[in-house]
């Protein structure tokens, strides 16, 4: 009896021992991954330092970090930047929300009406391939130069790509887990809520980092075409005047935003995985 639980306590602490090892190890290449992608971004940023200090590249077109940096600090300072960064992310906000949920619930809708489906399956494939730049002036039209219209514009990116994703994922769903539902007398809104939807959490997810992006790339679009406020203008306000700084400057901070609006979903992901 004695062995049988030395044998035991053993093997679990043979056990504990190889998850902290593969942890240890997964936290090594963490580590490592992020140290490198570090690097890059110095190595890159001192290149164009120094390419710009010593003239190897027109600094009048291309700028270098340390004037672009000196733009930004001045823009905060004076308070100038906030309400054209405060804009643009609003926008974006919006746009990236009412996207993901409106699409998911389009998804959820064909997916609940085969009829429906076909009908609109040649339209959805037909509006996903149309450049979204060309409905931008439609949007000015019916919705004025202003907020609406560039909201409607990331709209018009974002809804569709959701659509597709979440829908295509309905569709992948392992049929023998539908069948189970079906046995066991099931409905249809038992197969959505205890198969589809939990099936289709990762393609929810994954359409949640892929609109950050679209929702920043459609209110920057929108802005070009209709604002008088916001990142997009400054960077078409710096093309006309021939400020590419102003411009350099603009581009970073979206990079910036960008990037921590991605981090949260990141996290957001993190917290609803552990939760499943």
């Amino acid at each position: 009896m004695i062995n049988k639980s030395y044998a035991a306590d053993s093997s679990i602490s043979w056990v504990q021992r190889e998850y902290a090892n593969v942890r240890r190890r997964k936290k090594r290449v963490s580590l490592l991954v992020h140290g490198v992608q570090a690097l890059i971004l110095i190595v890159l940023i001192g290149l164009w330092e120094l390419a710009g200090r010593l003239r190897w590249i027109d600094v009048l077109i291309f700028s270098y970090p340390s004037k672009v940096f000196s733009q930004i600090g001045r823009d905060a300072w004076s308070g100038d930047l906030w309400p054209h960064l405060g804009m643009t992310v609003m926008e974006t906000a919006v746009g990236f929300l009412l996207g993901t949920i409106a699409g998911t619930l389009l998804a959820v809708l064909i997916w609940w009406s085969p009829f429906l489906s076909k009908v609109l399956d040649p339209y959805m494939v037909v509006f996903n391939s149309m450049p979204k730049v060309a409905l931008g002036p439609i949007f000015i039209v019916l919705f004025g130069g202003g907020f609406t219209a560039i909201v409607a514009t990331t709209l018009s990116i974002t809804v569709i790509t959701t659509t597709l994703v979440v829908y295509t994922s309905f569709k992948e769903t392992d049929a023998n887990y539908i069948k189970v539902i079906r046995t066991f007398g099931g409905g249809k809104r038992d197969i959505f809520a205890k198969v589809m939807l939990p099936a289709a959490f990762p393609a929810i997810v994954s359409t949640l980092k892929v609109n950050v992006g679209l929702s920043w790339v459609g209110v920057i679009v929108g802005e070009f075409l209709v604002a008088k406020i916001g990142l997009g203008y400054l960077i078409i306000y710096g093309f006309q005047v021939f400020n590419f700084t102003l411009v350099f400057a603009s581009l970073v901070i979206i990079a910036i935003v960008a990037t921590v609006m991605y981090q949260l979903v990141v996290y957001l992901e993190h917290v609803l995985v552990k939760r499943r």
